[in-house]
């Protein structure tokens, strides 16, 4: 486990590298979970059988105990310095792929041009908190002009987005959690990526 310093407190960083990776993906959790989700294993399992590197990264507001997320900015913040110190180290010179579980998408998402991200892993994304679909959040989603996948449960009460330009959606059975059909998660995550790396690597 690596621990990297970023301008709001140590983030933590679980490195499952394969041999000659040709990219690297990270993810981020949830705002009220951790880098064990169900979805987000799945999904790093799936990356490694793809022949790239993953890296689970734990916001510093985790790693510090506290359940509440920090402000979005902080988040952003410190993923970037994640994504800094790896490209500089265990993942120089490969394309980065940004990911993540919820919260972790949408930081994913607002990071994915500064960072230079190569594409975008949304799992779960929440388009609006349960209810309230008036406080919409695909500007977050609009605003990556990299290739996207989005994969979503079909009960999702945070909402379903839309497919659109450099957009893929896979809507799968189950709810926010993605527990509901974890092989088919997989299956998307491995073909997608399969796809979105062979013209660059």
């Amino acid at each position: 486990m690596l621990e990297i310093e970023t301008p709001h407190g140590l983030a933590r960083v679980d490195l499952h590298c394969v041999p000659e990776g040709r990219a690297g993906l990270l993810l981020g959790h949830g705002a009220g979970g951790g880098i064990a989700a169900p979805d987000l294993v799945a999904a790093a399992q799936s990356a490694r059988r793809a022949g790239v590197h993953v890296a689970l990264v734990e916001q510093p507001y985790r790693v510090a105990g506290r359940r509440a997320p920090a402000p979005a900015k902080q988040l952003d913040t410190a993923w970037l310095a994640v994504v800094e110190y790896l490209g500089a180290g265990v993942l120089e010179g490969l394309p980065l792929v940004f990911g993540g579980r919820s919260s972790g998408a949408r930081v994913a998402c607002r990071t994915s041009d500064e960072g230079g991200a190569a594409a975008v892993l949304c799992l779960a994304f929440p388009v609006h908190p349960p209810g309230k679909p008036e406080k919409d959040r695909l500007p977050e989603l609009a605003g990556v002009d990299v290739p996207i996948l989005v994969v979503q449960g079909e009960r999702d009460p945070f909402g379903q987005p839309a497919p659109a330009p450099h957009r893929d959606v896979v809507l799968l059975p189950g709810d926010h959690s993605l527990k509901g059909d974890l092989d088919g998660l997989s299956r998307a995550v491995g073909e997608w990526l399969e796809r979105i790396l062979r013209p660059i690597t």
